[in-house]
């Protein structure tokens, strides 16, 4: 028997692993690559939310329709990444009541479930919205967790054969004879990479046929081909608060703007967003003026924004795609369609072929396409699957299921466990050893987060979007150096076997991300906490002079008595020089 195509999928955001998970589960060879964790790139810096499709319902009905299509799809098969919050479209007075109507039109045509609501019914869902909101629209929005998502479609692949390679970044394409046929890869050095026993340094990856799923990036993909992939990436800016100031995804009935929406997701509620078209999707960070334009112009639909603990702010890219023949100057203007790229046909280049544009919610549906073209080529008769298997998590899964009782943790604990551990809630809690709490504001225990280190190895950031510790309130002040701990133990009793150094860089890589999204939120309590934080890591973890380095305190001179007079600056607490331990050196606001 023949093997089956080999097929190389470049990209580790919702499309590149929805697309390795199709094509395995249809009976490919498949090797996904991505240049840095999982949900690296646009997937792991968008809102949260799960369209139901009424954002589209007046200007672009075709991608209303396929929204609320995949929100109905996703809630089946991904019940555990997803919460049903429901939405509001909501009214002010100096909105207009003419593209009010356009709108209940527009989704009742799309075949979206639309209710009016007058003021006092959209209080009585929120009552935390504006007094002068004047009336609503309730449609079937939600709020997914992304990182689980992506997770759980890469998981689903590798359980069909697919190897899922991360940290590894594409270096070229192997082109001979005309014909697309590799990848080159670099394959970073590093704490969780490779754990799928891939060494460190350059691999040439041979493929029958490659796809290019990386977003905003995808022109730099193609760049290596000689093709241009007109992507225009457009910024947005969001904003997470330290609450869910609402329970219901609010949005402001009004045609395209920036600041319009509030997603509550998980403890928290995201402000989005802006659309700024930018060059380069990887240096282009948020301003001040950005942050504070987003809580003042939100706060005329939930006054409380304004008074309310912003944690940290965050941006990311839209992979806009503009056709050749279409010119726009207003990227807001750019549909949100996506767009297959047949390189042969379109660049007389086989072997590659290009996936653009399109949105989070659409992800699985742009993977049924792109894996029903590659079918297509190899003459391939698989149907595909993947709207009617549940993802690894969501098998018979009801956040209803009473695992607190049978695994002795507190209600709300083992309920936040159950919700994003699914139907695996019983083999990763069910444990004998002591399951204390590792992250108290995400309630994310012992047990999960050995399980997630099980599966990405020392990288901490890559434990972080299993579990989401270190991502509520603190910011990781309070367990980061706990979850470094558990890299760093004793084997046998199932803790980390990680060498000291790796547990210390991992830790390090930990606090530098959880800094980068707080520089624009420091004020106020939120101010506090961080001065909290750098206290803490400071003194009790010595974080300013780390003993690791050979430059820190000699901890011998304390098992001998007081150190001598002349010998006091060994036993020196913190630094002079001022830094900041989590950012590697820079202050914000000196």
């Amino acid at each position: 028997m023949a093997s089956p195509p080999h097929v190389a999928v470049v990209g580790g955001g919702s499309t590149g692993t929805g697309i390795a998970r199709d094509l395995a589960m249809r009976g490919f060879e498949v090797t996904l690559v991505e240049q840095g964790n999982l949900t690296h790139g646009t997937t792991g810096r968008m809102h949260g939310l799960l369209h139901s499709g009424a954002r589209y319902a007046v200007s672009d009905q075709a991608s209303a329709e396929e929204c609320i299509g995949e929100n109905r799809v996703l809630r089946d098969i991904a019940s555990h990444c997803v919460e049903m919050t429901g939405g509001l479209f909501v009214k002010r007075p100096e909105d207009s009541e003419e593209y009010f109507q356009e709108k209940l039109a527009g989704c009742r045509t799309c075949g979206i479930p639309a209710e009016v609501l007058t003021g006092e019914e959209a209080r009585a869902m929120e009552p935390h919205l504006a007094t002068d909101v004047e009336k609503a629209i309730s449609v079937p929005d939600g709020a997914v967790d992304p990182f689980r998502l992506v997770v759980a479609n890469a998981a689903s692949a590798q359980e069909h054969g697919a190897r899922v390679e991360t940290h590894s970044t594409v270096t070229d394409l192997l082109v001979a004879d005309g014909e697309v046929v590799g990848l080159e890869v670099e394959h970073e050095s590093g704490p969780g990479t490779h754990v799928h026993g891939t060494e460190s340094g350059t691999e040439q990856i041979r493929a029958d046929h490659v796809i290019n799923a990386t977003g905003a990036w995808a022109g730099r993909i193609g760049d290596m081909a000689g093709v241009d992939i007109a992507v225009r990436p457009s910024k947005g800016v969001m904003t997470i608060m330290n609450v869910r100031q609402v329970d219901t995804v609010i949005n402001r009935c009004r045609p395209k703007g920036d600041a319009d929406i509030v997603v509550p997701h998980e403890t928290t509620a995201i402000l989005g967003t802006t659309d700024e078209e930018v060059d380069d999707p990887e240096d282009y960070p948020e301003e001040q003026w950005e942050v504070d334009a987003m809580i003042d112009t939100l706060s005329e639909l939930v006054p409380m924004l304004e008074s309310a603990r912003t944690i940290r702010s965050f941006w990311g890219v839209r992979p806009l795609y503009e056709p050749p023949d279409v010119g726009s100057d207003d990227p807001t203007d750019i549909t949100r369609d996506y767009f297959l790229l047949d390189h042969a046909d379109r660049d007389s280049l086989p072997g590659l072929t290009s996936i653009v544009g399109g949105k989070f919610t659409t992800y699985r549906m742009m993977a049924e396409a792109v894996t029903d073209h590659v079918c297509a080529k190899f003459g391939v008769d698989a149907d595909c699957r993947t709207a009617d298997v549940p993802l690894p998590g969501s098998e018979e899964f009801s956040v209803l299921r009473d695992y607190m009782d049978e695994f002795g943790l507190r209600s709300p604990i083992g309920r936040r466990s159950v919700e994003r551990l699914g139907s695996r809630a019983g083999d990763v809690l069910d444990t004998a050893a002591p399951n204390p709490t590792i992250c108290e504001c995400e309630g994310v225990t012992r047990a999960e987060l050995r399980d997630a280190i099980g599966q990405a190895g020392s990288d901490l950031n890559a434990v972080r979007i299993r579990t989401r510790a270190s991502m509520g309130n603190c910011q990781g002040g309070f367990c980061c150096h706990r979850m470094a701990s558990e890299l760093h133990g004793d084997a046998a009793e199932g803790a980390g076997a990680y060498d000291e150094a790796t547990a210390r860089r991992a830790w390090d890589d930990l606090l530098q991300e959880r800094w980068k999204g707080q520089r624009h939120a420091l004020w106020g309590e939120q101010l506090s906490q961080v001065m909290l934080n750098y206290a803490l890591h400071a003194t009790t973890q010595n974080r300013d002079r780390d003993p690791a380095d050979g430059d820190g305190v000699d901890f011998a001179r304390f098992d001998s008595g007081p150190p001598s007079a002349d010998a006091t600056e060994s036993g020196d607490r913190c630094s002079d020089d001022g830094n900041v331990a989590t950012d590697g050196g820079e202050r914000d606001g000196d």
